[in-house]
């Protein structure tokens, strides 16, 4: 039987790492990740799925309200990881790859012009892809791999869309609020300021779609939307202020 003891901050930080990147409904001890992590942490997999479901009494993005034995060290890491995002994001990735014995800077998928764009070094590349894997496994989970406009659940076809682009604003780059998952069609309409989300959370079409030369059945997959509320994703609601920029800034309407 494996011994009780104490959670550590460098095991916590592992924790929600994992609490971002799972969907609400999968924590449970049957997650094979969940039950990866325990064994690597020498813990239980009843131990591990509590410790998740026990960070959602503390995430201020939920309405609803998990288990309450929060310590003051859950909280402490919980608030560092939240504020840091940028770091955290990274640090954790870099423990999680560590634990699992796999390497951070396997460049297999890489290609000399991303290595020396802008004559950014291997290293700065790589983690700039860690932190924007990190922030779409985020998303999607959060979504429950699902477009939140059409439904389309097809992985290949969603993407982890900035609500304030990635250039825009440095601070916001990886907060999870700064985020929704679309299908590659809506996620370039929304890039491009041809669509937004209202105050209500519900699809904003600009005029210029309608000025298209384009035949209206051409047009459908996006003025079929209009006013439509999003999908909410089950935690890390798109923060307000944000989306107000966007509509604000990037919206063409």
């Amino acid at each position: 039987m494996i011994e009780r003891k104490p959670w550590t901050r460098d095991e916590l930080i592992l924790a929600i790492n994992l609490y971002c990147k799972t969907s609400f409904g999968k924590i449970h001890v049957r997650n094979p990740d969940i039950i990866e992590l325990a064994i690597n942490l020498g813990r239980t997999p009843g131990s591990v799925s509590y410790k998740l479901a026990n960070f959602a009494s503390i995430d201020p993005s939920l309405d609803r309200k998990g288990a309450s034995n929060v310590s003051k060290l859950d909280k402490e890491v919980w608030a560092e990881f939240f504020d840091n995002w940028d770091d955290m994001a990274y640090q954790s990735e870099a423990q999680m790859a560590k634990l699992n014995k796999k390497s951070l800077k396997d460049l297999d998928s890489f290609t000399e012009e991303d290595v020396f764009e802008e004559g950014k070094s291997r290293e700065s590349i790589v983690k700039v892809r860690i932190k924007q894997e990190f922030f779409r496994k985020m998303i999607l989970s959060a979504y429950d791999n699902t477009c939140c406009i059409t439904g389309i659940s097809i992985s290949e076809l969603l993407i982890a869309s900035h609500i304030v682009p990635w250039s825009t604003d440095t601070k916001n780059r990886l907060n999870p609020r700064n985020g929704l998952c679309l299908n590659a069609l809506h996620d370039r309409a929304f890039d491009k300021g041809l669509i937004s989300i209202s105050g209500d959370l519900r699809i904003v079409v600009s005029p210029l779609i309608y000025q298209q030369e384009s035949k209206q059945h051409d047009l459908e997959f996006i003025t079929d939307y209009v006013n439509k509320e999003i999908r909410l994703p089950s935690r890390f609601l798109p923060d307000h202020n944000l989306l107000e920029y966007h509509r604000q800034n990037i919206f063409r309407g």
